[in-house]
């Protein structure tokens, strides 16, 4: 049963404690990381085998393999699809920048160029579930972005076959390279490349905890999109909302994994004993009831507030991956949630909108870190480069300043370096 506790009358720590990893995968990480590093394809084949029981003769998709999953998917979830991948792209079409310039005086030029990174790599989680929505979430924004090369890793099945409606949101989406591929060797394949994998210049998507570690480690080698902890979602609901809505909002991320993390933030005690109510009622009924009591029991919470003030200095606190404002006039309150990874606001917008149809980004920062990074957008596929422009008449009118600011750090080569321009 989940736990309820009042604000102001427990510790800060049982109030804001999330549940971290406590098996270390690091060196099982390293050691496939160097073994796929030397060995390339024979040991991503290996471990196919051993992590996935996929006996394979070749790694990547071939087209007609994608040709003959599209046609195994139900017509009306490919319109879903691309319904989906519409909103998208709608939504992530208004985050591209454009290079400036600046004509700041005669004979000086600053400015800043955009320029996209050319190779990317998806990572497309298997296991337990599959993920189309991924596919379109991180491909989308690449494509936006203008990417050279963008290609995806997806762990195969027994049989050595790729999920049909992940084949099937990469055509609708235009992924142009599928490998056959999971785990943290998948991540060590994009990073350093093999035989038949592409070396990537960066890495994005979620996984299970060796994919994280791997990223981790691998970072500096490759840029990462983020380090993905367990699933989170806290609602925000005053004493006016339906408690059978946010027990089923809390169920929507409770069923992913039993790391993951659902709070309910509320005013109200009646709320919170009848949203307890509805969770006993609801959690029998999933097909991952399992996952979802054991996510429930253990990491659950619903904090009782005195006021709406406390509950939104609470969720800012606990920097969630999916808030919740479960209230009227939610765009009243939205100035005040400063740390949140995507906000739904008002009683009809359940986390699940967004996860696969409204179009923002679900590939969020969790445990904390929506503090200070952000959701997944075309900004992590493209470089800034600034660049500089002086005359030789500008420099001299500057030279002075430039070089006894160099000077004041000890760095006389620094200021060498203007002043052999300017006493000529």
């Amino acid at each position: 049963m989940i736990k309820i506790m009042k604000y102001g009358e427990i510790s800060k720590d049982e109030i804001f404690a999330r549940q971290e990893q406590t098996i270390d995968v690091s060196q099982i990480v390293r050691d496939i990381i160097d073994n796929v590093r030397k060995n390339g394809d024979k040991a991503v084949l290996e471990y196919n085998l051993k992590f996935d029981g996929a006996q394979l003769d070749s790694l990547e998709v071939s087209e007609e393999e994608i040709e003959e999953a599209f046609g195994l998917v139900e017509p009306k979830f490919l319109d879903i699809l691309r319904n989906a991948a519409e909103n998208i792209r709608n939504f992530h079409q208004n985050q591209v920048r454009t290079s400036f310039i600046i004509n700041e005086h005669k004979g000086v030029v600053t400015g800043q160029k955009i320029t996209p990174i050319e190779k990317v790599g998806l990572y497309v989680p298997g296991g337990t579930a599959a993920y189309p929505s991924t596919v379109l979430m991180d491909s989308i924004p690449a494509q936006i972005a203008g990417c050279k090369d963008i290609v995806m890793v997806t762990p195969p099945s027994k049989n050595g076959k790729v999920n049909p409606v992940i084949l099937a949101a990469a055509k609708i989406a235009g992924v142009g390279r599928i490998y056959k591929v999971g785990g943290a060797q998948a991540v060590a394949a994009l990073a350093y490349g093999t035989e038949t994998i592409l070396k990537v210049d960066k890495i994005v998507g979620p996984g299970n905890a060796f994919v994280a570690e791997a990223k981790r480690q691998v970072f500096g080698q490759v840029s990462i999109d983020m380090i993905a902890g367990p699933s989170e979602i806290l609602v925000i609901a005053d004493g006016k909302s339906n408690p059978a809505h946010a027990a089923a909002d809390l169920l929507s991320q409770a069923e992913h994994d039993k790391m993951a993390s659902a709070v309910l933030v509320t005013d109200s005690e009646e709320l919170a004993q009848a949203v307890s109510c509805e969770l006993e009622r609801q959690i029998p009924l999933l097909s991952r009831a399992e996952i979802a009591r054991a996510s429930i029991d253990n990491n659950g919470k619903i904090i009782i507030a005195d006021n709406l003030r406390d509950v939104i200095a609470i969720s800012n606190e606990i920097a969630p991956e999916h808030l919740e404002l479960m209230v009227d006039n939610p765009f009243d309150y939205l100035d005040a949630i400063d740390n949140a990874g995507s906000i739904f606001m008002g009683r009809n917008c359940p986390e699940a909108l967004g996860d696969y149809f409204a179009g923002p980004n679900h590939t969020l920062p969790t445990s904390g870190t929506a503090r200070f990074s952000s959701p997944l957008s075309v900004d992590d596929f493209v470089k800034k480069s600034q660049y500089t422009y002086y005359t030789e008449d500008a420099l001299k009118a500057v030279g002075d300043q430039v070089a006894f600011f160099a000077e004041k750090e000890g760095l006389t080569a620094h200021a060498r370096s203007v002043t052999v321009r300017t006493e000529e």
